[in-house]
């Protein structure tokens, strides 16, 4: 690799064919297409209102998806035997609590702990684990954060308002359309005598992709 340039903590160079880069990329924007003239379609007949359509996608993106993957980190918080799953085969794990689905196949758990924070990103397009964390968010797609997050991992977690200490490494995880991650977050101190569900209730999706702390 050239000076300066970044390879993701996979071991793979951003730039390198994932199998999934011009074929995946123009699907997705075959798909994007085609949702964008439904809807077009649907609004002109009267038969969608789009101020409601997208406070349903926002509710979808916020709410509604991330709680599938808050109940997988919950489980993984409380339950060691788990966890240990979780962290071994992601996939069999996630679907014993009944989440599995189309972009979710292949999933991977990385761990964050006093010495490691991961992040999650797809530089190529916008890979992403929608059975456990719903829709991805707009930033997550954006060409900014999928180049930025590779070569200025630390300076990129600010802007989030997140501060990764100086002693903690940073490890950058580049999803495909093989492998789609997830993060699970260290368990916020004081909450030991909370449910599964109130701690569920704790995670964020920001958190489960690396750019919050939980």
């Amino acid at each position: 690799m050239a000076a300066g340039e970044t390879m993701s903590a996979d071991g793979k160079d951003p730039k390198q064919d994932h199998h999934h880069d011009h074929d995946h990329d123009a699907e997705e924007k075959g798909l994007a297409l085609r949702v964008k003239t439904l809807e077009t379609l649907l609004v002109e007949k009267g038969l969608v209102d789009p101020a409601a359509l997208d406070r349903f996608v926002e509710e979808y993106e916020t709410r509604i998806g991330p709680k599938n993957g808050a109940r997988v980190v919950a489980r993984a918080w409380t339950d060691p035997a788990f966890k240990q799953r979780l962290l071994t085969d992601a996939t069999a794990a996630i679907r014993e609590l009944g989440l599995s689905g189309l972009q979710g196949e292949n999933m991977v758990a990385v761990e964050n702990t006093e010495r490691v924070h991961n992040v999650i990103v797809c530089t190529l397009c916008s890979c992403y684990p929608w059975p456990v964390l719903g829709l991805p968010p707009v930033w997550y797609k954006s060409a900014a954060y999928r180049s930025r997050v590779v070569k200025e991992p630390r300076g990129v977690l600010q802007e989030f308002g997140l501060e990764i200490p100086p002693g903690t490494e940073v490890r950058v995880w580049d999803s495909s359309a093989e492998i789609r991650y997830m993060v699970l977050p260290r368990r916020p101190a004081g909450t030991d005598n909370l449910s599964e569900a109130a701690l569920a209730a704790l995670v964020t999706r920001d958190g489960m992709v690396g750019t919050a702390a939980v």
